[in-house]
């Protein structure tokens, strides 16, 4: 008897411990979350978005494209609350933004994060392409993603101008009439900005579909667009590579960090940027002019689009069409013209000095007409 419980006792430590050390090789069970995730992904494969990430690329430079998609998704959210309260009706329309701003629960907060987010998506827009165009990322391979970008700050600028004119304050009556006068110059190829287009239908409720529909529904392709061609190309490398390296060798070679850490960063800066944008509204409400009045005009349009209208005080009102046209065109051509192999900005000393004098022009028109009085055009 008692050498059997002494066989028991020293065989169950063994017992104990062998079970010990298939309980450490189990791997331990998820949460319900990345359970959930697995389930989803499974599914949809959305990890095949994933890419590898270089060290360099978790700088802050190089996350203004994800803080550009961020800005994206605020607008998105901010403007569903809106679109329950407005009415893109010309004589009620300025009417129903002061009803969301005074009577809907924050309502005036909503939208000034939603005024603010547009200002934050256009500078974080340019910003990314001054980024990708200092460290010559839109070289070979790359191009065809420096044209989604071009593509897409122009989506963000019609956005800014379709915005304006949906508040149908005087600004935005002065915006709309603007590009009233410039379709009726491009003849056939403005029609869609006359009047008579649709019949009855009257044109406000056309921008509001565009500001909606269009112009988000075009964004979200390009942005998808932009995510398969980073994956398919990878990150561009540093600019400033070891002697002897190319492009190629550096995005293979370049240490790398998991994709879930680059979100996880650019969701901090999402976090940071809505605080931000929250105390913006708060501090600077968005802006609301009174019911306009026709036959008059007394207001500037928004910032970004000072320097043309400099040119149209100086040479009429087709010197916006030509100047935005040829500010898009010379974007757009860049990767074609500049077949500098290097990609240092110190390197490319002809591009460069184009491009300084180009900014330095632009941002002198923008200062005129910050200082000039208002002039009437239409």
């Amino acid at each position: 008897m008692p050498n059997n419980s002494g066989r028991s006792a020293q065989s169950e430590p063994a017992v104990l411990g062998s079970a010990a050390t298939a309980d450490s090789d189990t791997p331990p069970n998820p949460g319900w979350v990345r359970r959930a995730w697995d389930v989803v992904d499974e599914r949809m494969g959305i990890s095949a978005l994933a890419y590898p990430v270089p060290e360099h690329a978790n700088r802050f430079a190089w996350t203004l494209g994800g803080i550009t998609a961020i800005s994206f998704a605020l607008l998105i959210v901010t403007g569903i609350v809106l679109a329950q309260f407005y009415a893109p009706i010309p004589e009620v329309a300025n009417q129903s933004i002061r009803v969301i701003e005074q009577d809907v629960w924050g309502g005036s907060l909503i939208r000034g994060i939603h005024f603010w987010a547009s200002q934050a998506m256009y500078v974080a827009a340019v910003l990314h392409m001054v980024r990708v165009f200092l460290t010559g990322s839109y070289k070979k391979p790359r191009e065809g993603n420096w044209l989604v970008g071009v593509a897409m700050l122009g989506l963000v600028t019609f956005a800014v101008f379709t915005g304006t004119v949906l508040k149908w304050d005087q600004e935005g009556f002065e915006a709309l009439g603007h590009n009233i006068e410039i379709g009726n110059l491009l003849g056939g190829l403005g029609f869609w900005f006359s009047p008579g287009f649709s019949g009855e239908l009257p044109i406000l409720l056309r921008l509001y579909g565009a500001h909606v529909v269009i112009i988000p529904g075009l964004i979200l392709v390009l942005v998808f667009l932009h995510f398969l061609l980073v994956k398919r190309h990878k990150m561009s490398p540093h600019p400033i590579l070891p002697r002897g390296t190319s492009s190629e060798q550096a995005v293979d070679e370049e240490p790398t960090q998991p994709f879930t850490r680059h979100i996880r960063r650019l969701v901090a800066f999402g976090i940071v940027l809505t605080g931000i944008l929250g105390m913006l509204a708060v501090f600077f409400p968005a802006a609301l002019g009174s019911t306009p009045v026709e036959g008059i005009e007394i207001t500037k349009p928004p910032w970004m689009f000072w320097w043309p209208f400099t040119l149209e005080n100086w040479f009429g009102l087709s010197a916006i069409v030509w100047g935005e046209l040829a500010f898009f065109l010379l974007l757009a051509l860049l990767p074609f013209v500049d077949r500098n192999p290097n990609r240092w900005w110190r390197r490319r000393p002809i591009v460069m000095i184009v491009a300084s004098v180009i900014v330095v022009v632009l941002i002198a028109l923008t200062i005129l007409m910050a200082i000039t009085p208002t002039q009437t055009h239409l």
